[in-house]
């Protein structure tokens, strides 16, 4: 069977990065509370006006650049997000049109923070199958548009004096996810190899529906009560219960990495990197520890980029091969767990 090879990568954090003492100046945190929490230091935010497509467009640019391939090359683009420009369409087919792969198909996929772990089984359906011969896939956010403040030009500090009560109060009272959530689009071209040492070795994925509560935005399209003109109710936040949260991803994410190993019948110490979605610094570090594995296996941006759900992994990704840490022929075991839930991992020779 035909294996799967990433040909090329490319990422885009937009705009200056925002440091923990900017978050102060809009919400009740400090840098100390952030960084003990969550390990971040830094993130960045969309300019206004921006969206997950415009993030995908910059990033997709790079990894056809790395590839040395044109928009005419890519049979299929798949897009990751839960932060979409529109309700619908989909940003996929906006990415396509912008980028010139016109009639190209583009299938979005919304698993959040594991979105990269499900677009990578996809896609080598879809090149096992012929199916395609060049893929894209993208994983880009936009979480400034949800970001619990209205007064960006304090946090830019173009502006001195505080927030209204009423506005540091609903940043403040949001503050146990804002402080986590960054920008960015990372994105990755793989083909068809005929090499079948190559591609993916083993997934094991899983989704589980009774836990959706835990991390999710409450607002959708509901049937109005009678005399309510719109069926679009609730909260437009993200709700997260944190503590529950990394309570599922320290017992779930070590779970799923030793069962993927057995479905390729290799040791988790054979694996050269464990690629994690970096949701938590925190999260990670226990991940390794219950594994037994070194933490530098476990390689970290988080503190520089925050937290950028589906995008988490390429940008990752993008920076391991153009530093050099990522080389041919080496195990990459990718593993996220994010709101649904959705969590697995995926299991790669390079």
């Amino acid at each position: 069977m035909p294996g799967l090879s990433i040909i090329g990568t490319g990422r885009y954090l937009p705009g200056r990065p925002y440091t923990n003492h900017d978050l102060a100046r809009v919400l009740d945190t400090n840098d100390e509370w952030i960084r003990k929490r969550t390990g971040i230091s830094q993130r960045h935010f969309c300019p206004e006006g921006l969206g997950a497509s415009d993030l995908a467009l910059v990033a997709s640019e790079q990894a056809l650049a790395d590839a040395r391939l044109g928009p005419a090359d890519i049979d299929y683009i798949l897009f990751n997000t839960m932060t979409p420009d529109n309700i619908f369409p989909g940003p996929g087919t906006m990415l396509g049109a912008r980028l010139g792969c016109v009639g190209v198909p583009a299938l979005d996929l919304r698993t959040q923070c594991a979105a990269m772990l499900f677009a990578f089984q996809v896609a080598e359906s879809l090149l096992n199958s012929r199916s395609a011969r060049r893929i894209l896939i993208v994983g880009a956010e936009a979480h400034a548009a949800v970001m619990p403040w209205r007064d960006w030009d304090l946090l830019e500090g173009t502006r001195e004096g505080r927030p209204s009560a009423e506005d540091w109060e609903r940043a403040t009272r949001e503050r146990g996810w804002a402080v986590i959530f960054g920008d960015g689009a990372g994105a990755i071209v793989v083909e068809r190899a005929e090499r079948p040492e190559a591609g993916i070795l083993a997934v094991d994925l899983h989704s589980d529906g009774r836990f959706a509560h835990q991390l999710c935005i409450p607002a959708g399209f509901r049937r109005a009560p009678s005399g309510q003109q719109t069926g679009i109710l609730d909260s437009p936040f993200i709700h997260m219960d944190g503590r529950d949260v990394f309570k599922h991803a320290v017992t779930k994410l070590p779970r799923s990495v030793t069962d993927v190993c057995e479905k390729a019948s290799i040791s988790v110490n054979d694996i050269d990197w464990f690629v994690a979605h970096q949701a938590n610094q925190r999260i990670n570090e226990s991940v390794c520890e219950r594994l037994g594995v070194p933490p530098e296996k476990m390689p970290s941006n988080i503190d520089r980029c925050g937290n950028t759900s589906a995008a988490t992994i390429p940008i990752l990704l993008d920076e391991m091969r153009r530093d050099g840490r990522l080389r041919e022929g080496q195990l990459v075991c990718l593993l996220a767990l994010g709101a649904g839930f959705h969590w697995g991992s995926v299991l790669i020779r390079f």
